[in-house]
């Protein structure tokens, strides 16, 4: 990997094209390099993983207000269309990686990785796959485009924090979409650093969407994200220009959304000919809830399965969950969003309440997608007494090992310091979650399509699931019509019998 320096530069100052990071982001990705086969397998591994909780998601209603949108678009002149999530018919890509990538975001149930910035790498794949269908591409050079995708977007959260700003994490995916497709189609270094620059310009906002009362925007964020990435490739194809330089500009990203013109910033990406392995780095979730939050649930579970009485209010005083700066002040009580502590609140702000989440697993000794977040569970009288005890509480060193380049120590749990009403005090760990490489039970082919598997079920018929399945593992051999075969129909329309409110298309 070369590390490169990234800053603002005066008006005055050359810098040229090529030594801009957007040139370089665009430099990687227009090498057309096959990827090993550990890397193969995992992409693999991710198409399945965000199939199978697009598929649990198709009944809600931002899947059915997004997918109302796309199919109310024709496909556009120039390709085939792409599919979309549980519907029959096809839509013009931008539109398809629109509705798709809702689909997949909406549980918050996919992949994600943690450095500097956090991410779900997986929403790389709406929009490249949405692309490879429409154009007729190859499966070989879909993967290619995948593999671009995630490793833009995890070399991107290595070395630029966005959340210190408020900037939301989808800043980084509409340029490592952007980045994605321009391998898939084979384009040179200029258009993809056109389609980058327009790309990043039109995908940063603000992190409003993820804080206080969680509005169903955050799902749909970073589809819009790949929605504008397809729109910047195919503008830059036809010759137009974007803002530029857009990261070390006077008035660029550097200088006015993040920490301004004395800033430096280094992006590790890979140089000529090296493998793109980013892919290897990052990690999927076991239960539908923020990262952060995964491996808390393996713990409360445990803990309310080995010491019972921890479920009962009355015999708790105190429960205080001792974490990283983020987990502390992103999904705990150092946020000081009132709306973490409340019963009625929306499915999203709950999955990115960390007092919340501990309290139903440690009480339930378990975590469903549906039933943890029903306003019947929430509300329950002695879910609320007991959620009012947990608490949160910033740990230097859970930070530094948050932040950790070394993997083996790297972690995102932290310590729980219980006092019990009668003075027991009761004191536990956990590093990383169950599912993580390191965990306890990591994920592998087998729990992926275990996955799928469960939340596909009495959603697909038996043969869609199996015919799915057998279509994604041949990945590197589909031809273009084969492409097609990576959605699924639903048996029978989780939506069925619902009315979606009327828009403007």
């Amino acid at each position: 990997m070369i590390d490169h320096t990234v800053r603002t530069y005066r008006a005055d100052e050359p810098l040229a094209r090529t030594d801009q990071l957007a040139w370089k982001i665009a430099d990687v990705a227009a090498e057309q390099l096959d990827p090993t086969p550990e890397v193969t397998d995992m992409v693999i591994n991710r198409i399945i993983d965000n199939a199978a909780v697009a598929t649990a998601s198709l009944g809600r209603a931002p899947i059915l207000a997004a997918r109302a949108q796309a199919e109310a678009h024709p496909v556009s002149r120039g390709g085939a269309g792409a599919t979309i999530v549980g519907s029959g018919e096809r839509t013009s890509p931008e539109w398809a990686a629109w509705a798709n990538g809702v689909a997949v975001r909406e549980l918050d149930y996919h992949d994600t990785f943690l450095a500097a910035e956090y991410s779900h790498p997986g929403d790389n794949i709406p929009p490249v796959l949405a692309v490879a269908q429409h154009l007729g591409r190859s499966g070989a050079e879909l993967l290619r485009g995948i593999v671009t995708g995630y490793e833009i977007q995890v070399d991107l959260v290595k070395g630029i924090c966005l959340h210190e700003h408020k900037i939301d994490h989808v800043a980084h995916l509409g340029p490592s979409a952007a980045a994605g497709i321009g391998t898939l189609l084979g384009l040179p270094a200029d258009t993809i650093y056109q389609a980058v620059g327009q790309a990043l310009h039109t995908t940063t906002a603000t992190r409003q969407s993820r804080k206080g009362e969680i509005s169903t925007w955050k799902a749909h964020a970073p589809a819009f994200a790949g929605k504008m990435a397809i729109e910047a490739v195919d503008r830059a194809m036809r010759g137009q220009t974007s803002p530029s330089p857009i990261y070390e500009g006077t008035d660029g990203f550097i200088a006015w959304m993040l920490s301004g013109p004395e800033a430096r910033y280094t992006v590790p990406l890979p140089g000529h000919g090296e493998d793109r392995t980013a892919i290897l780095d990052t990690y999927t979730k076991e239960h539908s809830a923020e990262y952060q939050a995964q491996a808390w649930i393996d713990l409360a579970r445990r803990l309310g399965t080995e010491r019972p009485e921890l479920r009962e209010p009355q015999a708790v005083r105190s429960i205080v969950l001792h974490t990283s700066h983020h987990t502390h002040h992103v999904i705990g009580s150092g946020s000081g969003d009132p709306q973490k502590y409340d019963p009625t609140a929306s499915r999203e702000t709950l999955d990115h309440s960390i007092p919340y989440i501990f309290t139903v697993a440690l009480q339930d000794g378990a975590w469903d997608h549906v039933a943890s977040y029903a306003p019947e569970r929430a509300g329950r009288p002695d879910t609320v007494e007991l959620w009012r005890h947990v608490t949160t509480a910033e740990d230097a060193e859970w930070t530094r090992r948050y932040h950790s380049a070394d993997p083996d120590e790297k972690s995102f749990g932290g310590r729980v310091e219980i006092e019990m009403a009668d003075g027991e005090r009761i004191v536990d760990e956990i590093a990383v979650a169950d599912a993580h490489p390191l965990g306890a039970r990591p994920f592998g082919r087998e729990q992926y399509v275990a996955k799928f598997r469960s939340l596909a079920d009495g959603v697909l018929a038996d043969d869609e699931i199996e015919r799915f399945l057998d279509v994604a593992q041949r990945l590197p051999e589909l031809d273009a019509d084969e492409l097609a075969g990576l959605s699924v129909t639903p048996a029978v329309d989780p939506a069925a019998g619902a009315t979606a409110a009327p828009g403007i298309f």
